[in-house]
């Protein structure tokens, strides 16, 4: 497990904020034991809760074209027919995971191909479950174009905590499935639209794991 640059300098500056703060408990309370030691303790638990937001797991990507991999670690919290009226223009199968501030927040390729388009949205920063935080909300729409022609896309949304978008990848880049094209920071959602054919293969409620869990097959 490794660190996500997004996160370094965060990290270092918690661990010095909250040593600062422990340390001036104790330099300026020194009988308040109890009180101290029950800071520390939350202090550890904190930090390792943001710690372990910006992990970057290892593990070795199945790539298998005739698969879709989970874009994101999170839950499943939509699975319907819908139109898609940004690009695709028509009838596509929606899956939506919803992203916890303690979920890692690596968001991963879930197919080989080509970015046909990728477009940044400014919005609002509604509940990442809500219904039309999809269509109002912070987002980037971002479509993969497979060797068989297929286009996929899927679209990161901001939520109530999540104010920062990062994405890497530009139209015209080719890349592989599993591989990182962006993050998002403290709870989010990512939707992505399936042919009408794909096969779902996860339901509501199901968690999955970003680059291991297959959400559709074609």
């Amino acid at each position: 497990m490794t660190i996500h640059r997004e996160g370094r300098t965060l990290l270092f500056i918690l661990l010095i904020v909250l040593f600062g703060l422990n340390w001036a408990v104790s330099y300026f309370f020194p009988s308040q034991l109890v009180v101290h030691n029950i800071l520390i303790g939350v202090s550890i638990v904190f930090y390792l809760i943001i710690l372990q937001f910006f992990r970057i797991p290892i593990f070795q990507i199945k790539k298998n074209e005739n698969q879709v991999l989970a874009p994101a670690d999170g839950k499943v919290v939509v699975i319907e027919e819908t139109d898609e009226p940004e690009y695709l223009k028509s009838r596509r199968k929606q899956v939506s995971i919803f992203m916890s501030p303690i979920n890692v927040h690596i968001n991963r390729m879930p197919v080989s191909g080509t970015i046909s388009y990728a477009k940044y949205h400014p919005g609002k920063y509604l509940v990442a479950w809500h219904p039309k935080s999809s269509t109002e909300n912070e987002r980037t729409t971002l479509v993969a174009k497979m060797n068989s022609g297929t286009e996929i896309l899927f679209r990161q949304i901001a939520g109530a905590l999540a104010r920062r978008i990062k994405w890497y990848v530009k139209e015209g880049q080719p890349l592989q499935q599993g591989d990182e094209f962006g993050f998002i920071k403290f709870g989010s959602r990512v939707d992505i639209f399936l042919p009408l054919s794909a096969k779902v293969s996860v339901k509501i409620g199901d968690i999955t794991k970003g680059g291991k869990t297959v959400i559709a097959e074609f």
